[in-house]
C-alpha cells in the first residue's frame, strides 16, 4: 500500500470507529496505533503500515481537521525522537511488540542515560559499568544532564562492560527500568531555577540480559543512531514560518514601535531570514528521512538551532531594554518540558545558553559537520587505540 488514497481512508474508518468527541483520548491513540497510522513508515504490527514516511501528513491533516488528540509528542519527545527508531532498528521481535505500544500512545515517559560527570562532549569516555552475573547486568555509575528522568519509567542506558578495550568498543546499550532499585534521581537546578535536568545515580541496579540492545560491545554503534535522532529531533522539528523564538521577536516589533532602532531592525531582519533559512533547510531534512536513516546533517541543523536561539533571544531582551532584565518566576520547580515561548524573554534568554551544550555540544558537532559531511581530515585522535582503564584521567 503506498497510495495517499489508501491511507486517507484508513485514516477515515479509524475516526468513524472512534470518534475522537466521544472516544477516551487514550483508548483513541491506541486505535491509531493498532491501525498503523501512529508513524506510517513502521511496519505493519508496530504503529505503521511499511509505506513512505511522507504519507504521514496525510493522516495528520485528516485528523488535525477531525479534532483528533495527539499523544504530546514535547512530553514523550525522547521516546518518539530517540529511543523509539533505535529500537526499531536494533531491538528484538520481544523488545519491539512490548515497548513501542505505550511508549508511542504516551503511557510511559522515556528519558537517555548518556552523559556522566566526565564524559559529556567525549560521550566514549564514560566510565559506567555493566558486569555481566548470570542472565542479569550489574550496573554502577553516574549519569547527568537526564531530562525527564525524574518523570520517566524507561531510559535508555549505555554503559561499559569491557574495559580492557579502546573507549568506543566495550561499551553496551541497554533499557534501564527507571524503578528498579538502585536507581536514584536528584534534580539539577538550572540557571533559570527549575530543575529540568537531573542527575541519576545507579548503585547496584540489575538489568536483564533480555533487555540489551545490540549485540554486547557494540553500544557505540547502536548510540550513534540514538544521537543522529536526537539531533534530528532537536533541530528539525517542524514549526510554521515565525515559529520558535523569532515569533515573540517579531510580535513585539510590530507591537511596540517605540523600542525600535535601526541598528535592531536591521539585526531583525538579519535574524529572521536566518530563521527562515533554517526552517525551509529543516523541511528538506525530513524530506531526505523519507529516503531511510538520518545522516550527519542533522547535526548541523543542531548546529543553527542553537546559535540562532541564542542571538535571537540576546537581541529580545536588548529590544525589550529595561524589561528585558525582568524574570517571572524563579520559583524551583521540576517541568516536564521546555517551553521556549509559553515564558517571558528572560526565560527565552538563560534557557537558549544549553542549547549548544544538550544534544551534542556545538564544539562536537563542529567537528562531526567538517568530517562526515564536508570529508575534512579527521583531528588526531592519540587516544582511539588505547584501552580505556589505561587513559589518563
Amino acid at each position: 500500500m503506498t497510495d495517499a488514497a489508501e491511507v486517507r481512508s484508513l485514516t477515515k474508518e479509524l475516526l468513524a470507529a472512534h470518534p475522537p468527541a466521544t472516544t477516551d483520548r487514550t483508548d483513541f491513540l491506541k486505535a491509531r496505533f493498532d491501525a498503523g497510522l501512529a508513524w506510517v513508515h513502521y511496519p505493519v504490527g508496530l504503529g505503521g503500515l511499511g509505506v513512505p514516511r511522507s504519507l504521514q501528513t496525510v493522516v495528520d491533516a485528516e485528523l488535525a481537521a477531525a479534532g483528533a488528540p495527539d499523544n504530546d509528542p514535547r512530553r514523550i519527545g525522547i521516546g518518539l525522537g530517540m529511543a523509539a527508531p533505535t529500537i526499531l532498528r536494533f531491538g528484538t521481535d520481544e523488545q519491539k511488540q512490548s515497548l513501542l505500544r505505550p511508549l508511542w500512545v504516551g503511557e510511559e515517559v522515556w528519558c537517555q542515560l548518556f552523559s556522566e560527570p566526565g564524559a559529556g562532549s567525549d560521550l566514549a569516555a564514560l566510565g559506567t559499568r555493566a558486569v555481566r552475573d548470570g542472565d542479569d547486568w550489574v550496573v554502577d555509575g553516574q549519569k547527568v544532564w537526564t531530562s525527564s528522568a525524574h518523570v520517566a519509567r524507561w531510559a535508555i542506558l549505555i554503559a561499559r562492560t569491557d574495559p580492557d578495550l579502546p573507549k568506543h568498543q566495550g561499551i553496551t546499550y541497554f533499557v534501564c527500568d527507571m524503578t528498579d532499585p538502585g536507581v536514584e534521581v536528584r534534580p539539577l537546578r538550572q540557571i533559570t531555577g527549575e530543575a529540568e535536568f537531573n542527575e541519576v545515580f545507579l548503585t547496584g541496579v540489575r538489568i536483564p540480559d533480555s533487555r540489551r540492545l545490540g549485540a554486547v560491545g557494540e553500544g557505540w554503534k547502536v548510540a550513534q543512531t540514538t544521537l543522529m535522532n536526537e539531533r534530528v529531533s532537536i533541530g528539525g522539528s517542524r514549526i510554521p514560518r515565525e515559529g520558535g523564538m523569532i515569533g515573540p521577536v517579531a510580535q513585539t516589533w510590530r507591537e511596540r514601535p517605540e523600542l525600535r532602532t535601526h541598528d535592531l531592525h536591521q539585526r531583525l531582519l538579519d535574524l529572521w531570514v536566518e530563521a527562515e533559512v533554517a526552517r525551509l533547510a529543516g523541511e528538506r531534512l525530513r524530506q531526505q528521512l523519507v529516503a531511510g536513516q538520518p545522516g550527519p546533517e542533522g547535526s548541523g541543523m543542531k548546529l543553527a538551532f542553537a546559535r540562532l536561539n541564542q542571538e535571537i533571544s540576546g537581541l529580545e531582551v536588548e529590544l525589550r531594554g529595561e524589561e528585558g532584565l525582568l524574570y517571572d518566576d524563579w520559583t524551583m520547580r521540576r517541568p516536564e518540558l521546555v517551553d521556549f515561548t509559553g515564558r517571558d524573554a528572560g526565560y527565552r534568554y538563560l534557557r537558549s545558553k544549553g542549547n549548544s551544550i544538550e544534544g551534542g555540544t556545538s564544539e562536537v558537532l563542529l567537528n562531526i559537520v567538517a568530517e562526515r559531511v564536508l570529508g575534512l581530515p579527521s583531528e588526531p585522535r592519540s587516544d582511539k587505540d588505547i584501552a580505556w582503564k589505561d587513559l589518563a584521567r
